[in-house]
């Protein structure tokens, strides 16, 4: 019998260590089959950072580099500057990137450094507890937030995608959901647009991912992805925000 689906050759055979529910090893079979897609697999390395994807590299069958807490754009930009024929790509979740590494991220993406973020947006620091993230939602209940985030106390989550699609190094900014099957193949083709214009040379791009957190929610898989759809898409448009001419 004729295999139609198999796992991708950069993705190793081992089990994920996400909770059930978890959209993460969603995320990571895209990015590994775009990587087989553009035959980059020999030249691609990934920098995972700390948090729910600090062990991504024991997943992704590939060059990988373990990076500080936030740092992982400065990282990148070291690998990308030294090995500028490599495919760089990292790996980071809301709390590691739109917190602590907000001003990697910010200044990685004014300068124009030409790698690939994958940006995972769950609205809570989901390793450390659920604590609220810069995304959380008004009105979300974390573990430091048991009242719901309030805007006069907390401020307003921040839109990572928009804010840095307006800097002149973003090449390419997108935000794409996986709550249902038509989402995750849309996901897939902006990440595969975003590996392109890294290939191309063309600057700085990025892929929000909007993704279940089951656990730090406090919902069963499968109305975690409802609130997601219900909750997560009204404040975060999904769209494309920047993309050059250059990539069709």
């Amino acid at each position: 019998m004729k295999k139609v689906f198999q796992r991708p050759k950069s993705l190793k055979d081992m089990p994920f260590h996400y909770c059930p529910g978890c959209t993460h090893g969603i995320a990571h079979r895209l990015v590994a089959e775009v990587i087989d897609e553009l035959d980059i697999f020999e030249k691609t390395i990934a920098v995972a950072p700390v948090g729910c994807s600090v062990f991504c590299y024991e997943y992704f069958d590939c060059d990988a580099y373990q990076a500080s807490h936030g740092r992982a754009p400065a990282v990148a930009t070291g690998i990308k500057r030294v090995l500028s024929d490599r495919v760089v790509f990292t790996y980071q979740g809301d709390g590691d990137l739109a917190a602590i590494g907000t001003g990697e991220i910010v200044h990685a993406a004014a300068r124009g450094e030409n790698f690939t973020v994958i940006f995972i947006n769950n609205a809570v620091y989901a390793m450390t507890g659920g604590q609220m993230a810069p995304t959380s939602l008004l009105g979300q209940k974390t573990t430091t937030t048991p009242f719901g985030r309030d805007h006069k106390l907390n401020g307003s989550p921040v839109r990572m995608s928009e804010m840095l699609s307006v800097l002149d190094g973003t090449a390419y900014a997108a935000r794409v959901s996986l709550h249902n099957p038509a989402n995750v193949t849309r996901a897939r083709k902006a990440i595969k647009k975003a590996f392109e214009v890294q290939v191309a040379g063309l600057g700085f791009s990025m892929v929000e991912v909007l993704s279940a957190c089951p656990t730090n929610w406090g919902l069963p898989p499968l109305k975690a992805l409802k609130w997601l759809e219900d909750n997560m898409l009204v404040y975060y448009p999904l769209g494309e925000f920047k993309r050059p001419a250059e990539v069709i």
